[in-house]
């Protein structure tokens, strides 16, 4: 398919099955969380996957490749942002399995039936709006800190559109982690999974993986650490199978 690559930009081999991702290089590029979260979730046949703050649409590419979802949607505010992921959703030739949808993911509930959803998905800002530096370019500040989202937005977002026993997926900072159990609690959504990523085996976690359940009894899984490097520059054996989807 021709599809256009603008000068300002390059196409990313995301090394699966020959997906690839279109990104600009001078402002926000996904990450190493966006892949976990990827892998991290779960999604039937059938199910209808929505991803908030999608970005350059990578988790909803992938998960086109890792589960076997009918529909992908990944929801994003920034304009130039959701023009790119959908010209990627064009490149690996998707168009009929995911879409893009730029919208602030604060309306969605007016956009699609309440209860309507199967799987949520989100990698959201981390930091709270007056936390850290912000970055002078737009689309990097709004990644980055809650200056069009909280933490709150998103959950009860997920809360309104999932289904009974439908799944919210997200990948998060765990200095956060009793705010995120709290307001999950309050919309309804049972953490069932929760798995803590550190940089190496010595350091403190990084990042934390949950799973939760709309409207499900209280019991919570931890799995074993997922540890990312065995010295720097090389992956451990589990996150080389994590990117690799386990095969």
């Amino acid at each position: 398919m021709d599809v256009t690559i603008k000068a300002h930009e390059r196409v990313d081999d995301l090394q699966y099955k020959g997906l690839r991702l279109i990104q600009n290089p001078e402002g926000f590029c996904f990450g190493i969380d966006a892949v976990l979260l990827a892998n991290y979730a779960k999604a039937s046949a059938g199910d209808t996957v929505i991803d908030l703050c999608t970005g350059s649409g990578v988790i909803p590419i992938l998960m086109s490749g890792k589960t076997s979802a009918e529909k992908l949607i990944g929801v994003e505010i920034v304009k130039d942002a959701a023009e790119r992921a959908s010209r990627s959703v064009e490149l690996n030739d998707l168009a009929g399995k995911v879409e893009i949808l730029n919208e602030d993911i604060r309306k969605l509930p007016d956009v699609f039936p309440k209860g309507s959803i199967d799987v949520i998905t989100c990698n959201p800002p981390y930091m709270i709006e007056s936390h850290g530096i912000h970055n002078e370019a737009d689309d990097m500040t709004i990644a980055r800190h809650e200056v069009m989202c909280t933490l709150e937005d998103v959950v009860c977002t997920a809360a309104s559109l999932l289904k009974t026993g439908g799944y919210f997926y997200m990948i998060h900072r765990p200095f956060r982690l009793t705010e995120i159990m709290v307001t999950l609690n309050k919309y309804k959504l049972e953490p069932k999974r929760m798995r803590l990523v550190y940089p190496y085996v010595d350091k403190e976690p990084s990042m934390v993986l949950i799973e939760a359940k709309r409207d499900a009894k209280s019991r919570i899984t931890v799995e074993k650490p997922l540890i990312v490097y065995d010295a720097p520059g090389e992956y451990t054996y589990d996150l080389l199978r994590f990117y690799g989807g386990g095969e």
